[in-house]
């Protein structure tokens, strides 16, 4: 059931601009720089994620980095197809939520939508934190400022997308292509090379390599493989925004979702193939794709392209939760699961509310891991891996039940990403539980009940509305208008007239308090009032204590309990000041009141503002009544 379809989609209606065609809508190159940024850039810190686990082995564990690494690539093919077919059967986006919501029930969907909505919020903390990373690896004199330095990132990229997801692919298609350039000619001369021409940028840091070993466990290696996980993140981005593409938008994002795959996969089994070659060994301070850019073109210039490259792509990597989470709170919000807000969209398609949503919370995890890749990290992964595993499930049971063209391979395929992703799934929770996963297995379920939890405030909502019913015909009550007024000015003379021309009977309020003062400014409102005579009857309220609220609203009660079938209206006069600063000086009496008004009664209020212009202008500006 729909719930207040009526409402939401008429605020929607009368914030959305008309349609302006594809202007607005991604071809498969400003696709791919929009939306698969996040999983070209964890080349930057997958690889080393991996080489931190191995570590602790010695070198002997290092050796060990291709073998993870190809089985990490191996992992993205089989996803990379699976989503293509995710794509094609589901072009409204939504990815494993939609899949889930289809085939698999509610409650299975809300597990995929959290472990979404956690994965998008994660990457935008990590991609700033690593892009920051790259940079103090350059200038360790930064440091000390990573934090601020990620916030001010943080801010660019959200104003950025404040002005739509076309605009912000097109500002990001340069830095893309600088940094996925760096890196092929970054392995391509380190091919060439049989030892690092430098080793300047590690030195003088203290190395994390552990003692050396001979055998390394099989519990190490799903330690690595989960952590060198993190790599796949974003591979989902673009199926759960199909909608964003032009027409035929599913191939389109067909062909955006391949070209991810293939360029991720070369760049990372390269990465770790000079890895191996040169025998890189982790250090504090120092990014392993620092070390792998010194060792293949030396301390130059080369390197601090390489190095700023990777900085800006990172910090832009974030750039993917903005165009997919958005979506995504869309597609919740219109199943009644989150506030109808977040599928407003405003000027230039942007869901602004899902987009400054996402910053905000983003920017707490940056204040709370104080810029730490490191911090973050551990929580990665895991809920994208849930997402997988739901969406590959789905799948199954999708093509079981249209039974297409070779639907038996498809399903075949789908079957076995869900297997290895739901292995995954459990060794990635498993391994990196105690270094802080366990916030999400809280977080994902307190993410799920708040999404049931709004569901069925929109029910109730829908019901006492009855939505979906067929209402009686509307006719017209007996209509009182009350007017709180303090003093004779312009304002209460437009107030009033106001009130006239709404409603049958007006009466105006003025709240006396006991102390001499009051009572004297009182008396003179009421002997002006007689004189000025506008055939309102001026009430006086009296009130023990100095509140303004409260003595109105016990005044609209009275009235309510004396002819219930009247039609009370409370209309509060306020002034619209010309300039935003001068809202300080005003006293706030009119939001007291409506604060009153609206929770000890039920009559309807009308807020009346009357718009100032500067001192030079001859004449208010007008007025508005909301």
């Amino acid at each position: 059931m729909s719930v207040l379809t009526s409402e939401s989609g008429a605020a929607s209606r009368a914030e959305e601009p008309p349609d302006d065609g594809a202007r607005h809508k991604l071809t498969t190159v400003t696709g791919l720089a929009a939306l698969s940024l996040d999983a070209m850039a964890s080349v930057a810190y997958g690889p080393e994620a991996i080489v931190l686990v191995l570590a602790a082995a010695g070198g002997y564990g290092l050796g060990f980095t291709l073998p993870v690494t190809v089985a990490i690539a191996l992992l993205l093919a089989v996803l990379v197809a699976s989503y293509r077919q995710v794509i094609a059967a589901f072009p409204d986006g939504g990815g494993s939520y939609a899949v889930a919501k289809t085939h698999l029930g509610r409650r299975t969907s809300l597990v995929a939508a959290a472990s979404l909505v956690l994965d998008y919020v994660l990457n935008v903390a990590v991609a700033v934190t690593a892009g920051v990373a790259a940079l103090t690896s350059a200038f360790p004199e930064l440091y000390g400022d990573r934090l601020w330095l990620c916030l001010g990132v943080l801010v660019l990229i959200t104003a950025v997308n404040l002005r739509g997801i076309v605009d912000s692919a097109r500002a990001f298609i340069v830095p893309t292509a600088v940094f996925v350039g760096a890196i092929f000619v970054l392995i391509l001369v380190g091919l060439f090379r049989d030892a690092p021409v430098s080793t300047e940028a590690a030195a003088g840091h203290a190395s994390v390599l552990g003692t050396n070993a001979t055998t390394v466990g099989a519990l190490l290696l799903l330690k690595a493989f989960a952590s060198g996980c993190s790599a796949l993140t974003g591979v989902e981005a673009i199926a759960n925004a199909v909608p964003s593409f032009r027409a035929p938008a599913a191939r389109r994002a067909q062909r955006a979702e391949i070209a991810l795959g293939a360029l991720l996969g070369v760049m990372l089994i390269g990465l770790s193939v000079l890895i191996s070659r040169f025998g890189l060994q982790p250090v504090e301070g120092v990014t392993v794709l620092a070390q792998l850019a010194d060792a293949s073109f030396g301390h130059n210039l080369a390197f601090y392209v390489v190095q700023f490259a990777t900085m800006v792509l990172l910090a832009l990597s974030a750039n993917t939760s903005f165009g997919g989470l958005p979506v995504l709170l869309n597609l919740l919000a219109r199943d009644n699961f989150l506030p109808h807000v977040f599928g407003l969209k405003a000027d230039r398609q942007v869901h602004r509310h899902g987009v400054l949503t996402l910053a905000a919370i983003s920017a707490a995890l940056l204040v709370f891991s104080g810029g730490d890749t490191n911090a973050l990290v551990p929580l990665f992964a895991i809920g994208v891996f849930i997402g997988f595993t739901i969406a590959q499930t789905g799948m199954v049971i999708h093509w079981r039940a249209v039974r297409g063209p070779k639907w038996a391979g498809k399903a075949a395929l789908n079957g076995l990403g869900a297997l290895l992703t739901g292995i995954s799934a459990v060794v990635v929770t498993a391994t990196k539980f105690h270094d802080g996963a366990w916030l999400i297995v809280v977080t994902l379920p307190l993410i799920v009940a708040g999404f049931e939890c709004v569901h069925r405030a929109y029910t109730r909502i829908g019901e006492h509305l009855e939505v979906g019913r067929i209402p009686e015909p509307p006719h017209r009550d007996r209509s009182l208008i009350v007017v709180p007024v303090s003093s004779l000015t312009r304002l209460t003379s437009e107030a009033l007239t106001a009130a006239i021309s709404l409603g049958d009977e007006v009466h105006a309020v003025t709240v006396c308090h006991p102390d001499a003062e009051d009572r004297e400014q009182t008396e003179a409102l009421e002997r002006d009032w007689a004189l000025w005579n506008p055939g309102v009857p001026l009430i006086r309220v009296a009130s023990d204590r100095r509140t303004v609220g409260r003595p109105v609203a016990a005044y609209v009660r009275k009235l309510a309990a004396t002819d219930p079938g009247m039609r009370i209206t409370v209309l509060i006069p306020e002034v619209e000041p010309a300039h935003l600063w001068q809202r300080l000086l005003q006293n706030q009496r009119g939001a007291v009141v409506a604060h009153a008004v609206r929770h000890e009664t039920t009559a309807v209020i009308c807020r009346l503002r009357f718009r100032l212009l500067d001192a030079s202008a001859e004449q208010p500006t007008g007025r508005n009544a909301r």
